[in-house]
């Protein structure tokens, strides 16, 4: 550590000699702007066809960058009206260097990104810009999109409401907008399609996350999941809800609040048993109930309303802790948010089971290069280094910083701290200075909001319930004497800009003249705007003389970042600001990390009631307890990530075997290589040994079971044939029985139902090994008792809980295929049989296979129906980890695109006979 400081001051630090070695680039880049700006814009927009040479001749992109930039910055110019600062070219450099680029609020990070976004456009493999909401993807796709048009660059953005082939057409772009979890959804999607063709993304070549602490470190903890409905009933989380109220908080439960957890104590089992008359909670018949009872005692103790979620419309809505943003359609998993809606008394919504799953921390190091950009990402650089192995670039500021941060105010209780912040913010509201407040939770963003309303202060409120209208209420925080109380986003995205924003004004005053913003002609508009940004100019300059804008904070965050992010909303661009938290003892930071040992210090120290104190000492408190909830929060992720890594070697190999399927080519498990491996396996497995060891009563059911193969039909001799005598002569009769069926129906017609029942046997037991992976999970933990790491249990016992799955399957798509009865219809459609699975659950295409009942294929006749074309699996989408599940497309479970017809049933034909009399008599 000595050595380092040493070092940097001989040296320079690592980001000062970065910033040296890319200032010959930005010099470069200004050399030949007066050259552009020569340029005819046909002659501007002929750049990208001459830079797509270039790279055709063998040039990199490295090579193309000064040349690629300074066109960038010239159609930027003329087409938007803004033209790059020197500290942005630095920024764009960074990010085509794969690099985080840390610019404070106001710096213009949506600008800078154009510059790698064109540039590594030209390699014409799509490049990604990922955002932390809908509105921001499509805002920029908008707005920045004028310069990629203008360059001869398409532009797509993926929305939450599109349908597949929008999502196509968009991924096909040069350039694709959208959020971390459209994009991951899409992901896990595409890995449930049944045809290459309906597949919407083709790659992950190069990204660059927005925001990229927010989804790269706080989103981490969230794994994107897709799942479908289960079977499990909702009574119990009712049951286990009425239990709860009736326990006493004092011995029959413990919370701790620092690691979130909640756990009956003995007493309290026994209480539980007593309410629900059972004898024993544990007994393994219990166990679905005694999780029931876990998941409602952590909803009745640790979750809040209005605080972790917010009830809307008879659903619960969660409310992202980092945003404050409600999180519509997504839901807690593992039975959490069930027990929620107990809670609340709403509806409960069936539980689910997971069909795919992966983490952003997976999903983003797919990219062949990654980039991002924040304002706050300094403070997690090693985690950003040692998972995604990105270095962080901090951007030095287009105008000095001049905001006047003021030391914490602590106060003996809650309510004096807020009545402290509102005397402020009517002080300074009495001057006309523009007022930001950042809350921790939508409860207090609206005890401030009352507490102004009974004094007679006209104020915004930004918080879950109102984010409809969060872009036009931030960028109008900044005008004269506006107070906005926003809770833990305070703008993300949309800058405010002292005076007022003049495109949302200009917007505003059409509608005010009953005139469609989008409808009136660009003249008609400029004209408008003009007379606006005179109005706002001088306004500005009123709010710049009485101290810009002034950011209150109530509470401190657990993270430092999020309070850095409040504190950067003010001083932007040389901007005058100043920013000041105020903290209670009563706190949930305070209270849960510092306890009443703290609050007796204070005490001592002389603290009266309503009279505060600015002390290092509870500074210094603060500043630990909120690195302790960092450091617990990066084990959080880490560990999730250790584990994702072992399923992600399994998910590669699966969903790497699915897309060969998908292709045609099988790469060497061509179905009947794959039949014939397996006939081998099979023999070996009863045919061990000597002859008179044989289990050939074993091998017969087998050869029946699997292939279809009547030994005694077939008058196979296990007396005076050897092994492989035996192998090859069922081999030989199963695969002229296999050319036959190949003959009668033509072989790509064969070959494509092989690869949908292939992937349909894939696909359920891939669903199957994900449960058993998380049952895996929850309890391998417990075998850190028997001083073993869990980890390492994890991957052995993955391991071969994989290789069996495998195994399985293999076993499974033979047994299926070849039982199976295929015919010919007169209109030569391929049928297949409807009911070959007992429970007419196997259909073809993009119909499911209930896992229970593969084994029971039967080979007698059944009724035919025809094979369905591809189409693509939906299911319901959720983001979960221990908090978090997200919907992020529509469907539900896959489900029979036709209805079953059953024998007794009139015939569809419409002949007026049953069916088994009329087409079912086959």
């Amino acid at each position: 550590m000595l050595l380092d400081k040493v070092l940097a001051k001989i040296f320079g630090s690592a980001n000062e000699r970065y910033l040296k070695r890319i200032r010959p680039i930005v010099t470069a880049i200004n050399e030949r702007e007066a050259k552009l700006q020569a340029l005819s814009d046909a002659e501007l927009q002929a750049q990208t066809t001459r830079f797509k040479e270039r790279l055709d001749l063998g040039a990199s992109l490295d090579d193309l960058l000064p040349d690629a930039f300074a066109t960038v910055r010239e159609a930027s110019r003329r087409v938007t009206g803004m033209r790059h600062f020197d500290v942005q070219l630095i920024g764009g450099t960074a990010l085509h260097h794969g690099r985080i680029a840390e610019m404070r609020t106001g710096e213009g990070k949506t600008l800078v990104a154009t510059l790698p976004v064109y540039l590594n456009a030209l390699a014409g493999r799509g490049v990604h810009v990922v955002t932390v909401n809908d509105y921001l993807a499509k805002r920029d796709a908008e707005w920045m999109g004028k310069i990629y048009r203008f360059l001869g660059l398409s532009v797509g953005v993926i929305q939450n409401h599109l349908y597949d082939d929008e999502r196509r057409e968009a991924y096909a772009c040069d350039i694709t907008y959208g959020t971390n979890n459209e994009f991951g959804f899409d992901y896990l999607r595409d890995n449930m399609k049944y045809a290459v063709a309906s597949c919407v993304q083709r790659g992950h070549y190069f990204a660059i996350v927005d925001e990229v602490d927010s989804i790269l470190i706080d989103e981490a903890r969230t794994p994107l999941i897709i799942a479908g409905p289960s079977d499990e009933s909702s009574e119990k989380y009712y049951l286990a809800n009425d239990v709860i109220p009736k326990l006493d908080r004092a011995t029959d439960y413990l919370v701790d609040e620092k690691t979130h957890t909640a756990a009956l104590t003995e007493v309290g089992i026994e209480r539980v048993e007593k309410l629900l008359g059972i004898e024993n909670l544990y007994d393994p018949a219990n166990f679905e109930l005694l999780h029931c009872v876990n998941q409602a005692l952590k909803a009745h103790t640790l979750y809040h309303r209005d605080k972790e979620y917010m009830v809307r419309d008879g659903q619960v809505i969660i409310v992202d802790e980092h945003t404050g943003r409600p999180m519509d359609g997504r839901r807690w998993s593992d039975g959490l948010h069930q027990a929620v809606e107990a809670k609340e008394g709403v509806k409960i919504e069936a539980e689910t089971q997971t069909l795919a799953t992966i983490t952003l921390q997976n999903y983003f190091r797919m990219y062949e290069k990654l980039a991002g950009m924040t304002g706050t990402a300094e403070t997690e650089a090693p985690e950003f280094a040692k998972i995604y192995d990105l270095e962080v670039t901090v951007i030095p500021t287009h105008r000095p910083m001049i905001r006047q941060d003021y030391p914490d105010l602590i106060y003996r209780t809650a309510e004096e701290k807020w009545d402290a912040i509102v005397e402020e913010i009517k002080e300074r509201h009495q001057t006309g200075q523009p007022i930001l407040v950042g809350t921790a939770s939508v409860a207090n963003s609206e005890l401030v909001s009352r507490k102004l309303e009974a004094i007679g202060i006209p104020h915004n409120v930004l918080n879950a319930k109102y984010h409809e209208r969060e872009a036009e209420i931030v960028a109008q925080a900044g005008r004269k004497g506006a107070v906005t109380i926003a809770t833990n986003m305070a703008g993300r995205g949309t800058d405010i800009l002292l005076g007022g924003n003049p495109d949302f004004l200009t917007d505003a005053e059409l509608r005010r003249q009953e005139r469609n913003p989008a409808e009136v002609s660009p003249e008609e508009r400029q004209a408008v705007f003009d007379q606006i940004k005179a109005q706002i100019d001088r306004e500005h300059a009123e709010v710049v003389a009485i101290g810009g804008l002034h950011i209150i904070g109530s509470e401190r965050h657990e993270s430092r970042r999020i309070d850095n992010q409040l504190r950067g909303r003010a001083g932007r661009q040389g901007d005058p600001g100043s920013s000041r938290f105020y903290l209670s003892l009563e706190d949930d930071l305070m209270r849960i990390f510092g306890g009443d040992r703290l609050k007796k210090v204070m005490l001592t120290l002389g603290m009266e009631q309503g009279v505060a104190i600015e002390s290092r000492m509870v500074s210094r408190r603060v500043e630990a307890a909120q690195k302790s909830v960092e450091a617990h929060n990066f084990s959080i992720r880490k560990h999730l990530l250790e584990y994702d890594d072992v399923m992600n070697l399994q998910r590669g190999t699966i969903y790497g075997l699915r897309q060969e399927l998908m292709e045609g080519a099988d790469g060497g498990r061509e179905f009947i290589h794959l039949a014939e491996d397996l006939l081998g396996d099979v023999i070996r497995r009863y045919l061990h040994g000597r002859p008179e060891e044989w289990d050939v009563d074993g091998l017969r059911v087998a050869l029946l079971d699997i292939y279809a193969f009547d030994c005694e039909a077939e008058q196979l001799d296990f007396d005076h044939l050897s092994r492989d005598e035996i192998r090859d002569k069922v081999w030989q009769t199963v695969l002229e029985r296999h050319k036959a069926r190949e003959a009668k129906v033509g072989a790509e017609n064969l070959r494509q139902l092989e690869r949908h029942v292939m992937l349909n046997v894939v696909d359920a037991h891939w669903k199957k090994h994900l449960a058993t992976l998380d049952h895996l999970k929850e309890g391998v933990g417990l075998r850190g008792y028997g001083q073993k790491d869990p980890l390492i249990e994890y991957k052995k016992e993955s391991s071969r809980l994989f290789e069996e799955m495998i195994d399985r399957m293999d076993e499974e798509c033979v047994r299926i295929l070849f039982n199976m009865r295929v015919e010919v219809a007169e209109a030569s459609a391929l049928e297949i049989e409807a009911e070959d699975v007992e429970s007419g659950s196997f259909e073809v295409a993009s119909e499911a296979i209930a896992p229970a009942n593969l084994s029971r294929v039967a080979p007698q006749p059944r009724p035919a129906v025809p094979l369905p074309a591809p189409r693509p699996v939906t299911g319901q989408v959720y983001t979960a980890a221990n908090a978090s599940a997200a919907r992020a497309g529509s469907g539900g479970q896959v489900v029979r695109r036709t209805p079953k017809v059953g024998r007794n049933e009139p015939c569809p034909c419409g002949s007026g006979k049953k069916y088994k009399n009329c087409h079912g008599a086959s």
